[in-house]
């Protein structure tokens, strides 16, 4: 069977439902998604040892649910009958941060990306999902889509940022706090 299908050689791609230009927001939405899930198995794959198995399981379930998320802004038409994102990946998301959290060390200031390499890769993953959260946003505001996938999309960061934190915290790394701001958080 040949990986290629020469299909997409004019600049269009296919879509659940028809076609599209490549750079179509339909397009540039879930593939922002796709690139996400690449860095979410990279961060996987640095997620190595006992201490680390749990989280390195939460990402892998995590990457199933980017590629039903991608699928679900795939559909050129509403059927919302085959919508794969729903409320209840939103809320299992809420109480891995909640649990991530009581891990956490207390935080006053904004931190920045680092630490250790997981931790790091695991920033990167926070950023693109914000970039795939506006894309779909955008998506959104010209046409309707499951707007759980939104939802799921911004807790979905908020939960990379406490994972970060708490990959840091088990392997005995401190987060880099950006010193030349204030102290925004209370403890």
């Amino acid at each position: 069977m040949a990986i290629y299908t020469r299909s997409g050689d004019k600049g269009e791609t296919s879509v659940i439902g028809g076609r599209a230009w490549k750079d179509d927001i339909r397009v540039e939405a879930y593939g922002t998604i796709d690139e996400l899930n690449g860095f979410v198995g990279q961060a996987r794959s640095l997620l190595q040892g006992e201490a680390l198995a749990d989280l390195a399981e939460q990402l892998l379930e995590i990457q199933h649910e980017l590629f039903d998320c991608g699928s679900d802004l795939a559909y050129v038409s509403l059927d919302e009958s085959k919508y794969k994102v729903t409320g209840e990946m939103t809320e299992r998301l809420e109480r891995w941060i909640d649990q991530l959290q009581e891990e956490n060390p207390p935080i006053e200031r904004f931190i920045l990306p680092g630490g250790s390499e997981a931790a790091a890769v695991i920033h990167v993953c926070r950023t693109v999902c914000r970039r795939a959260e506006r894309r779909t946003v955008t998506l959104g505001r010209t046409t309707e889509i499951n707007g759980e996938a939104v939802v799921y999309l911004n807790r979905l960061s908020d939960y990379f940022f406490a994972l970060a934190r708490t990959v840091n915290t088990r392997l005995g790394q401190s987060d880099i706090e950006y010193i030349r701001g204030a102290k925004v958080f209370r403890g």
